[in-house]
């Protein structure tokens, strides 16, 4: 079977998405630690790896990101406060362009020939899950290797995404729900980190919102419903 290498948080999104591919391809997960406030979507990403039968889980831990990152977003910043709607300030500097370098290094050695995140047309908002800025880095990467695939020591990779495919976040809802049943609630989709989803930050939301568009009953627990 083919491989693919998937950008594996944790989080409802990238669970889903292993879902939609696992019947045709072996799957290899690769989390970051980027010093998130939310790094209770590691937890989650273990858990998962496991239960959808990932050939293998690796956890990179990039913390030294934080530093550089600063105050930049209020994703790896201590000062912020995390908005309870989208913001500008949520949008961590390319921050997909990190994970997708380091998962497509990791491919060309696998000989995958698919990089996989689980960006889908909700994200719209953020330019580095929209599926221009997948391509073209598709397009840069396979150029940084064009002779090893030329002479058949590497594999072309493919950069996909959800949002390439059209699909939307209740779409993948729907597909890992029927894969996972009840277990898709343990997933992590919070900015924070405490012991149950916020309820009101601007990922939560999202994640109610497309629960209730997919028809499925949220079983989520959340500190705060409205």
């Amino acid at each position: 079977m083919k491989k693919a290498v998937i950008l594996f948080s944790g989080g409802v999104d990238s669970i889903c998405a292993v879902s939609y591919l696992k019947s045709k391809y072996d799957i290899y997960g690769i989390s970051f630690s980027y010093g998130q406030k939310a790094n209770r979507e590691l937890f989650a990403a273990k858990t998962f790896a496991k239960k959808l039968g990932l050939k293998k889980h690796k956890i990179v831990d990039i913390s030294f990101m934080k530093e550089l990152y600063g105050d930049s977003n209020v994703l790896t910043s201590v000062k912020r406060k995390i908005p309870t709607k989208f913001d500008y300030s949520i949008v961590v500097p390319i921050r997909n362009a990190v994970f997708l370098s380091i998962a497509s290094a990791w491919a060309f050695t696998l000989h995958a020939s698919l990089v996989a995140y689980g960006a889908h047309t909700g994200d719209n908002h953020y330019p580095d899950c929209r599926p221009i800025f997948a391509k073209k880095l598709e397009s840069a990467f396979n150029e940084g290797e064009i002779d090893g695939i030329e002479s058949r020591l590497r594999k072309n990779i493919r950069i996909w995404s959800p949002y390439r495919e059209g699909l939307s976040k209740s779409d993948l809802l729907k597909v890992g729900f029927k894969t996972l049943g009840d277990s898709i609630f343990n997933t992590w989709s919070c900015y924070s980190s405490k012991k149950y989803h916020c309820g009101i930050c601007e990922s939560c939301n999202n994640r109610k919102i497309a629960f209730k568009k997919a028809g499925i009953d949220d079983k989520t627990k959340y500190l705060k419903l409205f």
